[in-house]
């Protein structure tokens, strides 16, 4: 219609938005911000971790960082947020991918630090556990870790070989598991049963 004035979503857009809201040194406060829902865009994030914007994987790691930061997750669903804008997105598995982590001793105990593809640093423990799914024809483990309000990042397969390393056996739930250990808490990966 004449005189209307439709406003589509485009990733350049919700960029610039993201940048004016971010403060240095920190996430921006995207669990404060609730704007109106302005569609869906057609951005993916890959089971690898790969970003694609209109079927084109987004090659600019910083901007892939900008976006990471103002991703939001309600429900099942992904959103982008900025002060102004909220725009749905498609997420395959999990939004981020742990590449490597560190084995620390801290006070006694063991703490598992987990660094993601675009940066982000999180300790394993009660705040942010690991979690195994398993594929009920094949499996096959999928391990992640909680990184930030209900957003979480798969363990790459490098990695989560590295981390069977360092599992022990402990009781779980009345019976013996095989898991991991850190920041003060057990994380179960597999009843010690089913151990090869």
């Amino acid at each position: 219609m004449a005189g209307q004035n439709i406003v589509t979503p485009d990733a350049e857009g919700i960029a610039g938005h993201a940048r004016a809201a971010a403060k240095s040194g920190g996430l921006p406060p995207v669990h404060l911000w609730d704007p109106p829902f302005c569609g869906d865009l057609d951005m993916r994030i890959a089971r690898d971790g790969t970003w694609f914007y209109m079927g084109s994987p987004i090659g600019r790691k910083a901007l892939v960082k900008l976006f990471s930061s103002i991703l939001k997750r309600e429900g099942d669903a992904y959103f982008l947020v900025t002060p102004v804008e909220k725009v749905g997105i498609t997420v395959e598995d999990a939004p981020f991918v742990a590449v490597d982590f560190e084995r620390r001793d801290e006070g006694g105990m063991q703490v598992l630090r987990f660094t993601t593809h675009v940066g982000d640093c999180v300790d394993a423990g009660p705040d942010h556990p690991i979690r195994v799914e398993r594929d009920r024809e094949s499996g096959e483990p999928s391990p992640y870790v909680h990184v930030r309000a209900g957003l979480e990042a798969l363990i790459d397969r490098k990695s989560f070989y590295r981390l069977v390393e360092l599992g022990e056996q402990a009781e779980h739930e009345g019976a013996p598991w095989f898991g991991l250990r850190s920041g003060g808490a057990f994380f179960p990966v597999i009843p010690a049963s089913e151990l090869p």
